[in-house]
């Protein structure tokens, strides 16, 4: 079964909203086994929405919609379908009395114009709405030589879209001939090439499970995308992929799915019974705001492991001083200190950024010069990480 996601609203094709309905609903339907194959954002444009709907309904199986389903002039979803399948509105009982009861229930009078949700193209099925005002429309319409193509309309509104999507689409979803599911490795220390290169044959096109590697502010992803018959024979493939992610890219791997720096570190510091504090010049507090949100996350619910720490434009003391003098003070087991940012130009007249990092404990001292070249937008991030990289393999050490 192949799909097409489309979604509905002028705001989302000038730019003025994110479209992150459609990038949730694929992930939906690739549990399923679905394909999507297409998406589409279409303004608030009757003749675009039924033109979009024919084109969609020739080329796959299945079509959700998102969107266009309030009651103001603008939203046209309904209109479109009607439109598209050539038939007139009309009213259903059911819907208007669950509009008006949503009314009553808020001790409001129902603005006319809202009983516009309550009417469907002839032949359709209303999908209830147990949240909001706009009921959804589900649609089967039968193509020559073809399985029929359904079309779901779902509310824009996102909570109100995936309450209905779980309990109203999702079951009456046939499920694909293959299962899909997916998995991410993060790693920090090397480069998207390098990476590609060790892992060879892993990431070639073609390979089961597929193998991607993505880049994002120096963090490297790798995507695994498995497919098989059933959950088992996925899981098995990105359990094979796994070992060998770890096996050739070793200590570069520090986490899973969503998981950053600072949660492993934080996890690693109340694991063992360890405190870090900081001092921050280049990175301009960004190493303790990002240890702040890892804690105040932590299933753990601790603070002892991080002790605080001071940002800085300059000072009258050297690096290894202030990190010495807060060690005395904090009592902490680990300062992690970055230095000010000093700009040079190289051979070839473009701009170096160093920056000194030094992590220091009661028996350890490492002391490092981080060398950036290229966007400097990305260097405070980029540092940030590092210093926190360097406080992961001391803590390594440990384990």
């Amino acid at each position: 079964m192949l799909a097409e996601i489309i979604a509905i609203g002028s705001e989302l094709t000038s730019g003025a909203k994110l479209d992150t309905n459609s990038q949730w609903l694929s992930l939906q339907l690739a549990e399923l086994g679905i394909s999507v194959q297409f998406h589409s954002t279409v303004a608030d444009d009757l003749q675009s929405n039924i033109d979009l709907l024919k084109s969609a309904a020739a080329r796959v199986d299945l079509i959700l919609v998102t969107g266009g389903l309030g009651p103001t002039l603008d939203d046209l979803t309904r209109q479109a379908i009607a439109g598209f399948t050539d038939v007139e509105l009309v009213e259903d009982f059911e819907s208007m009395e669950h509009l008006e009861g949503f009314f009553v229930a808020r001790g409001r009078e129902m603005p006319e114009r809202n009983r516009i949700q309550a009417m469907f193209p002839a032949g359709s099925t209303p999908i209830e709405n147990p949240v909001g005002t706009a009921p959804g429309i589900w649609l089967e319409i039968p193509r020559a030589g073809k399985s029929p193509c359904v079309i779901a309309a779902m509310p824009g509104v996102p909570s109100e879209m995936r309450k209905m999507y779980h309990e109203q689409v999702k079951p009456r979803l046939p499920g694909g001939e293959v299962v899909i599911r997916r998995s991410r490795i993060n790693c920090f220390g090397i480069g998207e090439s390098a990476t590609e290169e060790i892992l060879g044959e892993l990431t070639a096109r073609g390979s089961t499970p597929e193998v991607g590697i993505t880049a994002h502010e120096a963090t490297i992803t790798m995507r695994i995308n498995a497919q098989g018959k059933n959950e088992a024979e996925c899981l098995q493939q990105i359990e094979t992929a796994s070992q060998v992610i770890h096996g050739k890219l070793g200590d570069y791997v520090f986490g899973v799915e969503d998981e950053e720096l600072e949660d492993v570190i934080v996890r690693e510091l109340i694991r063992l019974n360890k405190s870090f504090a900081t001092i921050e010049h280049a990175t301009a507090g960004l190493i303790a705001q990002r240890i702040a949100h890892a804690v105040q996350t932590d299933e753990c619910g601790s603070s002892e492991c991080y002790k605080g720490g001071t940002v800085a434009v300059s000072s009258s003391m050297s690096l290894e001083q202030e990190a010495q003098a807060l060690l005395d003070s904090s009592h902490a087991d680990y300062i992690l200190a970055v230095g000010p940012e000093a700009v040079r130009t190289n051979g070839s007249s473009r701009l170096v950024s160093e920056i000194p990092v030094l992590l220091i404990g009661r028996n350890v001292h490492t002391e490092t010069l981080l060398s950036w070249t290229g966007n400097p937008a990305i260097t405070k991030i980029r540092s940030a990480k590092s210093a926190l990289d360097l406080l992961r393999h001391e803590l390594m050490k440990l384990s």
